[in-house]
């Protein structure tokens, strides 16, 4: 591993992480986009949009942006909807943030939040240990299944919550992105884990394993990234920590290894246009349909 301590940053620790998502591209800016074109063909939501009332489980919600953009569209096209909303983050600022959003979005008096701030697998822990039998009609897990220790057991365990017509709606990487292409060059020296390199061609083997049924997007998204290349901008640095998931990856690395990865990102995940390096962010949305 190049003679250094690498840190990996995970959804739980590492401010870096969080600093370098704020220059990303927003996740409810482009699923939204594609949630607003899937209507004129294949809705995720055409099953549920119709129901009065809706259980909803957000596995690794964040800071709640995207779930609730979603569940404000819902009830826009439903207004008599209600939502139980169960808010799974391990993360507690991130949890903050969500009721931060909350609080200062109007309109939200119909969902009903119930949080808990723990993982995914404490959740399933907790959840068998009642005996709880309440089933899902939707549950968001939005690339949040690099972190868990066994992603097989989680979209089991989740999967097996589905209401009737429910749907599982999972976000991650695909194989041809930017993500995916550095991982495969560098990971094994940033001592990453088999979880971290989990791309949606894992996620649809594991699916076909189970003889689940279905339906998967690409996403596309471009992340400017430029600012890595200019030599001592404070920007650019949080990008590469984010990008490479090492904390202090200029300052962490060799660099001979370090030079190596930023020819991978200009020249390999990414592609060069107007004098900015535009790296593929591309994302893959998988719905997954219930058994009953």
């Amino acid at each position: 591993m190049d003679g250094c301590q690498y840190i990996i940053i995970s959804l739980s620790q590492g401010s870096s992480f969080y600093i370098g998502m704020q220059y990303l591209p927003k996740d409810v800016d482009f699923l939204t986009h594609w949630f607003e074109a899937s209507k004129h063909s294949y809705s995720p939501f055409s099953t549920v949009n119709t129901k009065t009332h809706l259980n909803v489980f957000g596995v690794g919600s964040g800071n709640g942006e995207l779930d609730l953009n979603i569940l404000s569209g819902l009830h826009l096209k439903n207004p008599e909807m209600k939502v139980n909303n169960e808010v799974v983050e391990p993360n507690p600022d991130q949890l903050q943030k969500y009721k931060d959003l909350m609080s200062q979005t109007p309109g939200l008096d119909f969902i009903k939040f119930t949080w808990s701030n723990i993982t995914a697998e404490e959740f399933e822990g907790q959840w068998k240990e009642k005996k709880m039998t309440k089933k899902a009609d939707l549950i968001f897990m939005f690339h949040m299944l690099y972190y868990v220790k066994d992603p097989e057991a989680t979209i089991s365990f989740f999967h097996s919550l589905l209401n009737k017509n429910g749907k599982l709606i999972i976000s991650q990487v695909p194989d041809a992105s930017g993500w995916e292409k550095l991982r495969t060059m560098h990971g094994k020296q940033f001592g990453y884990t088999e979880n971290l390199c989990l791309t949606t061609a894992g996620i649809k083997k594991l699916l076909d394993s189970k003889g689940l049924i279905y339906k998967s997007y690409v996403v596309p998204s471009d992340l400017d990234i430029t600012e890595c290349f200019l030599e001592g901008n404070e920007r650019g640095e949080l990008l590469l920590d984010f990008l490479t998931h090492v904390r202090h990856f200029s300052q962490s690395v060799s660099p001979q290894l370090k030079a190596k990865v930023m020819e991978s990102l200009r020249h390999v995940c990414s592609k060069e246009s107007k004098g900015k390096v535009i790296f593929n962010s591309d994302t893959e949305v998988i719905i997954v349909e219930s058994l009953i």
